[in-house]
């Protein structure tokens, strides 16, 4: 069983930058890939970034490509998303989820039926 606890949204005007984490109780943690995904109102949930179990592999969506970085710390059961030169478009839910992931394919990491366990999301909301 693995639990997971986003923090480190807020508010911040366009331009900046937050770090969100994802902690996560539960000794096997090391072995899950995770994703971070966001839902902002009225739109579907969407895959913004992934990291594989072994921290060696990231995947991005086009839409945050070398504005955000996704790491993981092992010892601390942490993974994070760094997200610089925030737009009004970025506001929405940030959820981060953990799976059994083992390919190194790109296109898995946003099926979202990949993921067993989910956390109960942080609000990021970016001023104009």
């Amino acid at each position: 069983q693995v639990q997971l606890v986003e923090s480190g949204g807020g508010l911040v005007q366009a331009g900046g930058s937050l770090r969100l984490s994802c902690a996560a109780s539960g000794r096997t943690f090391s072995s899950y890939a995770v994703g971070w995904f966001r839902q902002a109102p009225g739109k579907e949930r969407e895959f913004v970034a992934g990291i594989s179990w072994t921290g060696r592999s990231t995947y991005y969506a086009d839409s945050v490509k070398g504005r955000f970085t996704i790491s993981r710390d092992s010892a601390k059961n942490t993974v994070y998303l760094q997200m610089n030169s925030l737009k009004p478009e970025d506001a929405a839910v940030y959820y981060c989820a953990a799976g059994r992931i083992t390919t190194g394919q790109a296109k898995v990491y946003p099926r979202e039926s990949e993921y067993d366990y989910w956390g109960q999301g942080t609000q990021v909301t970016v001023s104009s």
